[in-house]
This record gives C-alpha cells, structure tokens and sequence, in this order.
C-alpha cells in the first residue's frame, strides 16, 4: 500500500507556499512605506513633496542708526571745569567796576570841574590792569553832543601797572581839571570855544584800560 509522503529531504509543500506568502507581504509593507515617504497623505497636487516649508523669519528689532552699545552706555562727555582765579591774573569785566567821579553836582560861573575815577575789584582775588594815563579817558558829553576828550591834547602819557585787592576802591591820585571849553584833536595849540553854561546838564565818562563807567556822571554849568 503507498502513502502520499514528501521524498525525504523535502518539506510540505504547505510549507514553502506558507513562506512565500510572508515573503510576498514583506514585499508589499515594503513599497507602501516607499510611497507614504514621498506622497503625503492629504497633500493637495501642487504641495510640493520632499521639500521642506521654510519657517518665517522672526522679525528683528530696527536698528538703532548712528548708535552703537558704547555710545548708549556712555555719558556724554562734559567740559573741564574753568580753574579758579588766581592772584595776580589780569583783571576781567566780571570783576572790575569803574564810577566815574566829579568833585561837585553844580558849578557856579567861573568853577572848572575837577575829574576823577574810582575803581572797585568785585572779585574774590587781587587782580592786574594798566591804570596810567595811557589807558584813561575822560569824556563829558551833553545830549548827542561830546564836549571834550582827556586824550585829545594829552602831554606825556604814562602806563601804570596796578594790582587790585578785592572790596579796596582805588582812586586817582590826582584828578583832571576840566577848562569848560569844547576839545578837539587840531585844538592844542590855540584858543578853544567856551560851552554853554546858565544850568546846562553834562554828563562824565570815564574807560581805565578798556573797562568803562556803566554809568554817567551828571553835573550842571552855571
């Protein structure tokens, strides 16, 4: 009696046909994992496939023009201190008053005014300034009129060097006697024209070194 029994070496046929069907199954998860790697589902045609979508750009704070971190933390810079005065500097305008000074407010017919200066050092330091001759004039006006002028036909002029010691007034030494007649520069040598008198108002003037009298002094002509 024969049996249906495979020849020796041979497996079942079931068994093979078992294998090439896992065979066949591994195949197809194979090309269904290819096609989901380059068709997305969901994906419309025109997406692009395979090609990554760019992030957007984070927008950045602007630009400072012009600046940069140094000159942000950076004071701005200030100028040095001016030094103080000192003893012994050249006199300034901050410092220096000049009052002009008449010895009398009237003068009777015949009296010739008597000019004279005073200057006073406001500062708290002694300072210099040239109070000779050379650096004063004298000016006596009367309306828009000028009168007369101590340098017209000055003789021998002379510098004078001074310090000024803070809150000491210094006044000239000798004052200049005014002769009541108008001056001008081709006056010098000969007679000159009396001015009007009977109450007329004059005012005096006076520079020292370049630093003039904030104010007149009135007198009146009789």
């Amino acid at each position: 009696m024969s049996t249906d029994r495979p020849a020796p070496g041979r497996l079942p046929a079931s068994v093979y046909r078992r294998r090439r069907l896992v065979v066949l199954l591994g195949l197809v998860a194979v090309i269904v994992a290819v096609v989901l790697v380059f068709v997305r589902p969901g994906a419309s045609q025109g997406d692009d496939v395979g090609v990554p979508t760019p992030a957007s750009p984070t927008p950045s704070a602007p630009a400072t023009v012009g600046t940069n971190a140094t000159d942000a933390a950076s004071p701005p810079a200030s100028e040095p201190a001016a030094e103080p005065a000192a003893d012994g500097d050249p006199c300034t305008p901050e410092q220096i008053t000049v009052e002009a000074v008449t010895d009398a407010a009237v003068y009777a017919a015949g009296e010739q005014p008597k000019l004279s200066v005073t200057i006073t050092n406001t500062g708290s330091n002694s300072c210099v300034m040239n109070v000779g001759t050379t650096a004063q004039v004298f000016t006596i006006t009367s309306g828009a009129d000028t009168y007369w002028t101590s340098t017209h036909c000055q003789v021998d002029p002379v510098d004078a060097e001074a310090s000024i010691e803070p809150g000491a007034p210094v006044s000239s030494s000798e004052p200049i006697t005014w002769d009541r007649t108008r001056s001008s520069a081709d006056t010098c040598g000969g007679e000159r024209a009396g001015v009007p008198a009977g109450g007329a108002s004059y005012h005096l003037s006076v520079s020292v070194d370049g630093f003039e009298s904030s104010t007149s002094k009135q007198f009146l002509l009789y």
